[in-house]
């Protein structure tokens, strides 16, 4: 992911080196927290956001610029009613913290890499369905093969920024693993139409037989050839989350499309008659590239792809 809200006009490091040697007694009291929180300010602009980010509250995120604001002399920020409007000097000193942050994750990957113990902690982030229907056999595997290895799961559908080390290692689907990450196709991946058993016996003996449909909001009309299938579906509901879909879709609201692992493995839904799967983001294992070879990610890759040769005709139908 790129960062590109931290860069300002006119900002040299000899800008930066005159800000901080006016106010050098004071530097030894400096916190990195504080350049972070900056950086968090600058890119959300409220301190709500910032802290959610750095995950303290938005009254430490005060506290720190305000501190940082006393040991540089300079304001940062305006304080408007809409949120923090930075300053030339915050964004002079985002622009430095940014190189610094980077030199403090490379180094972190590039000990994680040369560390062969497999224990200490190890993040894995994927979307929740994909945990509860692919992933959860494959941590209870890999957890019992390395009991010294502290897992922590970020269950999110958003990109988490593994170049920030936001985690180690992510499974999720995707076109591609990112420009600056390393990344393994594990599945291709095909999805259809699902609805409840009831419903599906109908439409097997009666294709015009009405029903209600739920989509996904990027879609405002069914495709050509499921509506000349089923002539009388309808669009009902419209929803922005798959978990919402397969929910709704398992209590019987209607039919809805989604990945082939997610409605066969669903007891209460039945793929829909007459249809054919249609192709579907793969899915990827995806680290950054300092530390692919690391020995948790290469632990984890082997029980991974073990289970996924199991579980392959669920994700592509054949």
């Amino acid at each position: 992911m790129q960062t590109i809200y931290f860069q300002a006009p006119h900002t040299k490091m000899s800008d930066f080196a005159h800000l901080t040697c006016k106010n050098a007694h004071m530097n030894s009291e400096t916190n990195w927290d504080d350049f972070k929180t900056t950086l968090a300010l600058i890119k959300h602009g409220t301190l709500a956001k910032a802290a959610a980010e750095l995950n303290v509250t938005y009254t430490t995120v005060a506290r720190r610029i305000a501190r940082l604001e006393e040991h540089l002399g300079e304001r940062l920020f305006e304080r408007l009613a809409d949120g923090y409007q930075p300053t030339e000097y915050a964004h002079l000193v985002a622009t430095q913290a940014e190189t610094m942050r980077q030199a403090e994750d490379s180094l972190f990957r590039q000990l994680q890499l040369k560390d062969k113990k497999l224990s200490g902690p190890f993040t894995i982030t994927s979307p929740q369905l994909v945990i509860n229907y692919f992933l959860l056999p494959v941590l209870q595997e890999f957890k019992s093969a390395y009991p010294d290895i502290d897992l922590y799961i970020r269950a999110t559908n958003d990109f988490v920024d593994l170049t920030r080390r936001e985690a180690d290692v992510a499974v999720r689907p995707s076109k591609k693993p990112g420009e600056s990450l390393k990344g393994l196709r594990i599945s291709e991946q095909k999805n259809t139409w699902f609805a409840s058993k009831e419903l599906v016996e109908k439409l097997e003996k009666d294709a015009t037989y009405p029903f209600h449909v739920i989509t996904y909001k990027a879609y405002s009309s069914l495709p050509a050839g499921f509506a000349k299938t089923f002539p009388n579906a309808k669009i009902s509901y419209t929803m922005d989350d798959m978990i919402a879909i397969h929910g709704a879709a398992k209590v019987g609201l209607g039919a809805a499309r989604m990945p082939l692992f997610l409605g066969s493995q669903t007891p209460e839904l039945k793929r829909l008659p007459h249809l054919t799967p249609q192709p579907y983001s793969d899915v990827w294992l995806v680290a950054h590239p300092d530390i692919w070879p690391s020995a948790k990610v290469t632990a984890f890759k082997k029980i991974v792809l073990k289970h996924m040769k199991q579980m392959k005709t669920i994700f592509t139908g054949s």
